[in-house]
């Protein structure tokens, strides 16, 4: 009974610190977008706010829920705390920058899996479940470039980010079908830390459009209509069955 009771409790706290050691890692990566471009103390404190919790704030809002962030004080604390250790340190060395990346790639995992369980357990599909999980994930990074005047890195030219979401989101929803949400949570951590680190490391990219383009003028384009339409008449002409029926039928 002990033994029983304890353990999803053990198990919900541990998620909760890897969720908000996510967001604390999530508000440095926005504060450090901030003194690039030399804001102020207000302007990192709201990139922060707004990279490591824009996204979560945007599907409960979607989802018709309190915000988890209004509710639960570590979350909000979690995200200023990021915002004023980038204020105070540049967090530039190599290991630093490491730390952020796993510390990063945890709570991607975490929060597809998150915006995917909430979703489904309102009753909703599995699409749904895949854009929640997705717009946990990476909304706060969408809405935070956004602010600031850039093309999300999301939309290309940056290493994998969103399809390592997506998977995990995928990975969440087929565990939840089968009444295991608590693994399902752990394999989505799991696999978006292996993910990540792997598209880092190799330099894994989405492919771009192609770049074709066929240029047709309009006189090419009624000729070709013109070719359709006297097709058939052609063919009926040189048909030797038809032929021989017309002889046929004159003798």
């Amino acid at each position: 009974m002990p033994t029983s009771s304890l353990g999803p409790e053990v198990i919900e706290i541990w998620f909760r610190a890897v969720d908000v050691t996510g967001v604390f890692c999530a508000a440095v990566i926005g504060a450090k977008l901030a003194r690039e471009r030399r804001f102020d103390a207000v302007g990192f404190a709201t990139l922060a706010v707004i990279s490591a919790l824009g996204g979560g704030m945007t599907r409960d809002v979607l989802l018709q829920q309190i915000p988890v962030a209004f509710t639960d004080p570590f979350y909000l604390g979690g995200a200023l705390l990021g915002a004023t250790v980038a204020f105070f340190w540049r967090l530039e060395s190599k290991w630093t920058n490491r730390m952020i990346t796993v510390a990063d790639a945890l709570c991607l995992g975490c929060w597809a899996a998150t915006g995917a369980q909430k979703t489904l357990a309102l009753g909703l599909g599995v699409l749904p479940a895949m854009m929640m999980g997705l717009t946990t994930a990476v909304g706060g990074s969408i809405i935070r470039d956004v602010m600031v005047g850039k093309i999300p890195k999301i939309f290309g030219g940056a290493n994998l980010y969103a399809t390592p979401a997506a998977t995990s989101a995928v990975i969440m929803v087929v565990f939840f079908k089968l009444n295991m949400p608590v693994l399902g949570m752990a394999l989505s951590i799991i696999a978006a830390l292996i993910f990540v680190l792997l598209a880092q490391w190799r330099g894994w990219v989405l492919p771009e459009a192609l770049d074709l383009s066929i240029n047709l003028t309009p006189r090419q384009f009624r000729q070709l209509l013109r070719l359709r339409d006297t097709k058939p008449q052609d063919s009926k002409d040189t048909n030797p069955v038809t032929k021989d029926k017309n002889t046929s039928g004159s003798d």
